[in-house]
C-alpha cells in the first residue's frame, strides 16, 4: 500500500502529526485571498486518512502528485462554500485513456494567532477531464496556467 511507503519515507508520523509538504508561491495563491499569513503548507495524518477513507480510488495518485499540484497548479478555482479555501487542480499521469486530474482542497492560513499556523491540505481526489470542463464552465476560475 502506498501510504505505508509514504509513511516510511518520513512524511508522516502518528495520527496527530503534521508534516511540512512545501512552501506556497504566495503571489500565485493571493488570488484566493490577499491575507496569506504564511507560505508553509502542511499535510496532517488526518487529511491522509480522510483521502484514504473517502477517496480510495484516488489515494495513490493524489498523494504522489500532491506537492507538485500545489507548487505548479494548472487551475485554482474559488471554493464558493468555504472562506479562504481554493480548489487546486493538476493533471496527473494515469493509466486511463482519458485524462485525469488531481483535485486538492487547500485552506489558506490568514491568521496565525488563532492556532492556525499553516496552510493545510483538507482533502484530495481525482476528477475526469469531463468534470474539469464542467468546473471551468460553472465555477469561478481564479488562476489558469499558461499552457503555451
Amino acid at each position: 500500500m502506498a501510504y505505508i511507503k509514504w509513511q516510511n519515507r518520513g512524511c508522516m508520523g502518528n495520527k496527530e502529526d503534521l508534516k511540512l509538504l512545501c512552501y506556497l508561491k504566495t503571489d500565485l495563491y493571493s488570488c484566493i485571498t490577499a491575507e496569506i499569513a504564511t507560505d508553509k503548507v502542511v499535510l496532517t495524518n488526518k487529511a491522509v486518512l480522510h483521502i484514504l477513507d473517502h477517496h480510495p480510488e484516488a489515494y495513490n495518485e493524489v498523494l504522489i502528485e500532491l506537492k507538485q499540484a500545489i507548487l505548479e497548479p494548472d487551475y485554482i478555482i474559488k471554493d464558493e462554500k468555504h472562506l479562504n479555501t481554493g480548489l487546486v487542480i493538476k493533471e496527473i499521469a494515469s493509466d486511463s485513456i482519458e485524462k485525469e486530474h488531481a483535485f486538492i482542497v487547500l485552506k489558506i492560513c490568514t491568521d496565525t494567532k488563532n492556532n492556525q499556523r499553516s496552510n493545510s491540505i483538507i482533502s484530495g481526489w481525482k476528477i475526469s477531464n469531463k468534470r474539469l470542463k464542467s468546473y471551468l464552465r460553472n465555477k469561478t476560475v481564479l488562476y489558469k496556467k499558461d499552457f503555451f
